[in-house]
């Protein structure tokens, strides 16, 4: 079997094409495929197919794709994907998927570069070539995993295409590739090496006049581009032009022998002094993407033909030191001429190294003394001196742990065939023309293997539950990973399980994260302190909101939010949470919205303990809290509109409240925020304004109505109960226990829904308010029409008209007097008020309460023997809750529409809208609902003159 990423998805068996159908299969095929033999876990896979927000059954539906995945590689190849103890596993042979294929051939092509064998580069880059059909997993643009794999292999395939056309400039193949170079230097038109190579083309084919205008194109472009020259191999080239003369191909990476040293030369420089890499570690794991890229653009720059700068970031403890010494050992052949090292201590403690000291040594290094070439008074001159001195040789510079971009310019060298490799905590964007690699945290599978490398595969193999929740509380960073093994090497009699219990998630992990003098605590402390302590007040900003949000331990959250944390314009705000990026302290999953890596909120919520004072904090958690009560009354005024609400925002937010252009998009907010909302209502239970803990689950109430049915938001308003009792708030108790009756009564649970509602209605008599004594007559009524009681129901909604006339014509109010009808078989009376209220909910946009009422309305009709109209409003209603998602209104509607078809003696349409409804309400636990469609079910049976256990095939 063929698996195909390098263009849309592809799989090929021995018969053909095998099609994979459906966006989500497709997705999960990619994902296995992107890490070939590597258990993914459910989780893992959640991530991959549905980001931040994943459906509540999410784990069950990565089941059933996997599922069906295996169907689709049967023939003998389902069992390649297996369920491991780490997760699903893809097992694929190399030459099983084009693109480790397409690696192999790459593999061979550098190889045969380094040799000077151009007609095997030839061969071999032409075969990966072949294997490109278009952009990796072209038809996936939004799979995020597909996102870094299709970056590096669209940059593998013009090197590909480099080393190619070098081969048949080589092999004096010139004729015809003008044109192809030309779009290429279109195409890419900071990319020199196309640039000399179309001028060499052009001048072979006697065009010399265009061959000096390819020149004076790249010229122009990187000057304005980027404010530089071309390199030294496109000036060469076009001297060569300029003269006349024959010129030499393009630059080839073989590496070119150091020259003997003459015994009598003093200005050799002495290998020993440039041979200053640190040591390679031994068991260093995965990575191999980000290495291939370092090799790749090492062996560019060795021959003046790509950047000259590599900049490796990412947060402390991640691995950028490890990652960067391991390139420098594999490409060091490539600089002949020697490494040179130092750590610029940007980060840590003591001074930084500063570059007017590191470029005294590195020339001193250089052998300039050598030459009467004492190091200049003015950095600048210095730096001048370097570039002198690298020109004509091939050097590798390692500069470790840089603060930012200006703490390595001066360290940079000019044009010519050394490079640069870099580290830093701090993102480098603003480093001229050079190449960034962000490192992210492991994955579980080589976290795994990291540690089976450093303390024993036995050991890991024997406890595997143990070794995922050491590898949970490492949160993919080496440095904790190496920390845990140096614990367990020091104590031979524990057990994984003993450490990982003293690695415990409960605020005790940073104190157990550390071994001698390595700590994941002073990793971290040295990225914070650094702003902090910095005379930028814009960094000392920063520091203290990494501080503030170190109060919300798990939140994703944007910009408003932090800016009500710290009483700053969202503009501000957002510059703060871009330098907390830029300095690795946050991450951001999406554009504008951010979250702690595990470990560093930890460290953040120290950092607020023992640095604000505790009338701060807590004013920083009002402040959020009051944010999140606003937002969600414009969700609820939004969801709701048609109905008279009443507002229980009495604080003035910090910051600006997000705006809802309709019910589905204030539904989509809550959704994505209930998470974070659940924290905060935990923390204002127990704030000094604990009255905000049931007024932030009030403002839940619209997404209460269309989303009752998962039970996500129950333990709030317990939680909001209590607190209210304990602080003898009586209008915090009314609203609460109000919620908890109508959410029963919504899922028919009729008994809890009157009980709560009437202790509800004690607790607002004594309040003394009618406002809160109408909304619960109102909803008592309610209850009992779902109870079957029309008449109490219609009872209860005139007592509420007494307390406030106004009500009589709200939609609502209608809505419900008409259900009463409905109940008590007054169809009559029950048709004009159900066309009253659907206009009025017509008129709000309100497409959750017109749905509502069209299903209603369809079944008075019915009892009205008015077929066609009855099923036209009831198909209205079951498209609009379609349309919003909404799975227990579309399955109650379907039930309505059953007994409709059944009333009209239609027993195959009514038997297929129960087996709808009893399918929707088993996958989403809507027990009330699936007993009727079951006894729906069961009724057609009947009629048709089958037994009732005949009904079991319905289920």
């Amino acid at each position: 079997m063929l698996f195909r990423v390098l263009g849309e998805l592809e799989v090929e068996d021995g018969t053909g094409d095998r099609a994979v159908r459906g966006v989500r299969l497709r997705s999960l095929l990619a994902v296995l495929l992107l890490h070939p033999n590597q258990p993914l876990t459910t989780d893992r896979l959640q991530d991959a197919l549905w980001g931040e927000e994943p459906p509540e059954s999410g784990a069950a539906a990565v089941h059933n794709l996997v599922a069906r995945l295996r169907r689709t590689l049967s023939d003998g190849d389902g069992g390649r994907l297996t369920a491991t103890p780490l997760g699903y596993r893809l097992d694929v042979a190399d030459d099983e998927l084009d693109s480790r294929l397409f690696e192999g051939h790459l593999d061979a092509a550098r190889d045969a570069v380094l040799g000077g064998d151009w007609e095997s580069v030839h061969r071999e880059t032409s075969a990966a070539l072949a294997l490109w059909r278009g952009a990796p997993l072209a038809e996936l643009p939004d799979l995020a995993d597909a996102g870094p794999a299709r970056e590096r292999w669209q940059e593998a395939r013009l090197q590909a295409l480099e080393w190619r056309l070098d081969a048949d400039l080589h092999l004096g193949r010139s004729t015809g590739l003008v044109p192809e170079l030309t779009r290429l230097v279109d195409e890419h038109p900071l990319r020199e090496t196309f640039h000399q190579q179309l001028m060499l083309a052009l001048h072979r084919a006697g065009r010399r006049a265009q061959a000096l205008a390819a020149y004076r194109r790249l010229h122009r472009t990187l000057r304005d581009e980027l404010g530089v020259e071309p390199g030294r191999a496109a000036q060469k080239i076009h001297q060569d032009i300029l003269s006349a003369g024959e010129p030499e191909p393009a630059p080839t990476p073989t590496p070119e022998p150091a020259p003997e040293p003459a015994p009598q030369t003093p200005s050799a420089p002495e290998p020993a002094r440039l041979g200053q890499l640190p040591s390679d570690t031994t068991d260093f794991t995965g990575r191999e993407a980000e290495l291939g890229q370092l090799r790749d653009h090492l062996a560019a720059a060795a021959t003046g033909s790509g950047p000259s700068v590599l900049a490796v970031c990412g947060m402390g403890g991640v691995g950028k030191t490890a990652l960067a010494v391991r390139a420098a050992h594999q490409a060091k052949d490539l600089f002949p001429d020697g490494q040179l090292y130092v750590d610029l201590r940007g980060f840590g403690n003591g001074e930084p190294r500063q570059a007017h000291e590191v470029l005294a040594r590195f020339l001193s290094d250089l052998g300039a003394e050598q030459h009467g070439q004492l190091p200049a008074a003015h950095t600048d001159d210095r730096a001048a001196q370097l570039r002198a001195a690298l020109a004509d040789q091939r050097v590798l510079l390692l500069l470790d742990n840089a603060r930012d971009a200006q703490h390595l310019l001066p360290l940079l060298p000019g044009d010519g065939r050394s490079a640069v490799l870099a580290t830093s905590r701090n993102t480098l964007g603003d480093l001229p023309g050079a190449v960034q690699i962000r490192l992210e945290p492991l994955d579980v599978e080589d976290q795994r293997r990291l540690l089976s490398a450093v303390c024993g595969a036995e050991r890991v193999c024997a406890d595997p539950d143990s070794a995922l929740r050491l590898l949970a509380a490492c949160g993919g960073l080496p440095l904790a990973l190496r920390i845990v093994a140096a614990r367990l090497a020091a104590r031979p009699v524990w057990s994984l399980d003993t450490l990982a219990q003293c690695v415990s998630d409960d605020g005790r992990r940073l104190r157990s994260l550390a071994a001698g003098r390595l700590s994941v605590r002073d990793t971290f402390a040295s990225s914070y302190v650094a702003l902090r302590d910095g005379g930028d007040v814009v960094e000392r900003e920063a520091a203290r909101l990494f501080r503030l949000l170190g109060l919300w331990p798990g939140l994703v959250f944007g910009v408003e939010q932090a800016a009500a944390l710290v009483q700053r314009s969202t503009a501000d705000a957002a510059d703060l949470l871009e330098l907390l990026v830029d300095y690795h302290l946050l991450q951001s999953p999406q554009p504008w919205r951010y979250r702690f890596h595990d470990l560093l909120s930890e460290y953040a919520a120290e950092r607020a303990g023992e640095e604000e004072r505790p009338e701060d904090r807590d004013a920083a958690r009002v402040r959020l809290m009051v944010w999140y009560l606003g937002a969600l009354e414009r969700s609820r005024a939004a969801i709701l509109s048609g109905h008279t609400l009443s507002a229980v925002l009495e604080d003035t937010p910090a910051a600006p409240l997000p705006v809802f252009a309709g019910a589905q998009e204030a539904t989509w907010w809550c959704t994505r925020e209930l998470a974070n909302i659940k924290e905060v209502v935990r923390q204002a239970a127990t704030s000094s304004r604990p009255d905000l803990a049931w007024r932030i689950t009030f403002g839940l109430s619209g997404y209460d109505t269309l989303c009752f049915w998962t039970g996500e938001t129950d333990d709030l308003k317990a939680m909001a109960l209590r607190a209210a009792r304990e602080h003898g708030d009586l209008v915090g108790q009314t609203r609460m226990l109000a919620r908890i009756g109508v959410v029963h009564g919504m899922a028919y649970r009729n008994r809890e829904a009157i009980e709560a509602l009437e202790a509800a209605l004690e607790a607002a008599e004594r309040t003394h308010r009618t406002d809160l004594v109408t909304d619960i007559l109102r909803n008592l009524a309610v209850a009992h029409n779902h109870a079957l009681d029309g008449a109490a129901g219609l009872a209860y909604a005139q007592r509420a008209i007494e307390y406030d006339p106004a009500i009589a014509q709200e939609g609502f109010t209608v809505a419900t007097m008409a259900f009463s009808h409905l109940h008590m078989q007054d169809y009559a009376a029950a048709e004009p008020g159900f066309r009253r209220a659907l206009q009025i909910w017509r008129d709000h946009g309100n497409l959750h309460n017109t749905a509502v009422t069209l299903a209603n309305l369809g079944d008075t009709l019915r009892g009205l023997d008015r077929r066609e109209e009855a099923l036209a409003a009831l198909e209205e209603a079951r498209q609009i809750h379609e349309r919003t998602r909404n799975h227990e209104a579309l399955a109650d509607c379907l039930v309505v529409t059953g007994r409709t078809h059944r009333h009209f003696g239609e027993w195959d349409d009514a038997a297929v809208c129960f087996q709808r409804a009893a399918d929707l309400a088993r996958e989403h636990d809507l027990r009330a609902l699936s007993a009727q469609a079951r006894e729906g079910l069961a009724e057609i049976d009947r009629l048709r003159g089958r037994r009732p256990e005949d009904t079991s095939r319905h289920r």
